[in-house]
């Protein structure tokens, strides 16, 4: 009875719901025929009257032995179901400990590894922001230098301006001087410059280039870490009550491209190296810039210094030469005046002569008609001789000092001519360089505006 009752209590525990119905129609099984042996030993009879009853007929030993071996099967077979519902429960229980403690370990795992998830992509995350900010200021360095570069053309304009305005200069002013070397001099730092700054440029725009490109890539790996805290958060969340679990027999093999850890942490780890190292050179590229602004306005502006004090200089020499020509020309005027008064007392002396020359040589010739021995060579004679000789000395002297005299003044003239003209070419000069070069030099770009500020 009690192997019977553990037998259906077994059945129950076993059966959790009615069993399927048979697809197939059950049929009568074909009775077995007991084949008995007859009794045919010393014990037996062969009388006609008993064989009915004595044929098929176990031994009493024999009934003893099948009841006994009934109830030992029976004995046997309750100890074994007995054996194996304790080892059954035991097992259950075992494997529901080691079931519990697995998941607990999974969910250890996935809460570690929730973690250094969090902590890569908080780095990276704070990566892509410090190059966001880095890019930004890069930025603003790049704008400074294209406003300098287009801050370079008016101090370009105006130096060749000066050149070319300078080339209007008249002989022998238009000479190879200090301002010129200044200005020239002007004209090839801003070339260079201009040409500093153009590959700055494009140094700051190679390196926006590179700053976004491994921002883009932090990017990309802090999303796929986000999509990977979400799914192993929420893989975290599961348990045995959960609703949306299933079987998913294939997912318990290793992807191929799947990585290590050791890969894992690597590829991060490189990733922000990497952008730390172009985040670095963003702000030692900075640094150059704002040097090289800083130095390209202080160069302008010392050399736009160095082409006014020449210029100064250069307008001082000329309004001093053109003063002394002044001067000299008031008394080339002064003498020409003079020299033209002298001409005319030379004339009028020369034509005083001729009256007296008259005088001497009609005395001379009336007296060459006195007659015989009357015509004496007298004292009166060789006076009259002596004066028309020193006359005539006097007359030649006095031509000849006019014509000193009159080469003189041509010479004052020519004087005050190339004097005239030197003044109009100093005049021309000095308006070059000070009305058209030095007034156009007022509007030279500013140091903050130089810098790329403005």
């Amino acid at each position: 009875a009690a192997c019977t009752e553990g037998a259906m209590a077994g059945e129950r525990a076993l059966l959790t719901k009615e069993p399927a119905p048979q697809t197939v129609p059950a049929t009568q099984l074909p009775m077995k025929v007991a084949e008995v042996a007859l009794n045919t030993g010393l014990d037996s009879s062969c009388g006609l009257a008993t064989a009915g009853f004595r044929t098929a007929k176990y031994r009493p030993c024999e009934w003893h032995e099948h009841h006994h071996g009934l109830q030992l099967e029976a004995t046997v077979g309750c100890e074994q179901a007995e054996r194996c519902r304790l080892e059954a429960r035991g097992l259950a229980r075992s494997t529901a400990a080691a079931a519990q403690r697995a998941q607990q370990d999974s969910t250890a795992a996935l809460g570690q590894r929730l973690h250094d998830i969090h902590f890569w992509k908080a780095e990276l995350q704070k990566e892509i922001e410090d190059l966001d900010a880095e890019t930004g200021l890069l930025a603003a360095q790049k704008v400074r230098l294209e406003r300098a570069l287009d801050a370079t053309e008016l101090p370009y304009a105006i130096a060749t301006d000066n050149l070319q305005c300078r080339e209007r200069r008249q002989h022998p002013d238009l000479v190879r001087d200090q301002v010129e070397i200044e200005l020239l001099k002007e004209a090839e730092l801003i070339r260079n410059i201009q040409e500093l700054l153009k590959r700055t440029l494009m140094q700051a725009v190679n390196q926006m280039r590179l700053n976004r490109d491994h921002k883009e890539v932090c990017e990309m790996d802090w999303s796929d870490k986000v999509e990977t805290y979400n799914i192993d958060e929420k893989c975290g969340r599961y348990n045995n009550q959960s609703t949306n679990i299933q079987f998913h027999p294939g997912s318990v093999k290793f992807e191929e491209s799947a990585s290590t850890p050791e890969t894992w942490s690597k590829f991060s780890h490189d990733n922000i190296y990497r952008a730390e190292r172009e985040k670095m050179a963003s702000i030692n590229l900075r640094a150059l810039i704002d040097s090289i602004l800083h130095d390209v306005s202080e160069d302008l502006r010392m050399q736009c210094a160095a082409v006014n004090e020449a210029f100064a200089r250069r307008c001082e020499e000329l309004e001093d030469a053109k003063h002394k020509l002044e001067y000299h020309l008031k008394n080339t005027l002064k003498e020409i005046g003079d020299q033209e008064a002298n001409i005319a007392a030379l004339k009028q002396a020369i034509k005083d002569k001729e009256t007296p020359m008259k005088v001497a040589q009609t005395r001379l010739y009336d007296r060459s008609f006195r007659p015989n021995v009357e015509l004496c060579r007298d004292p009166a004679q060789f006076r009259l001789i002596s004066e028309v000789g020193e006359l005539t000395e006097s007359i030649e002297s006095l031509k000849k000092k006019l014509l000193e005299s009159e080469q003189s003044l041509r010479n004052l003239e020519d004087t005050r001519m190339n004097l005239e003209k030197e003044i109009a070419v100093k005049t021309n000069s000095i308006f070059i360089d000070k009305q058209k070069c030095m007034a156009h030099r007022t509007h030279y770009p500013v140091v903050l505006k130089l810098a790329g500020y403005q």
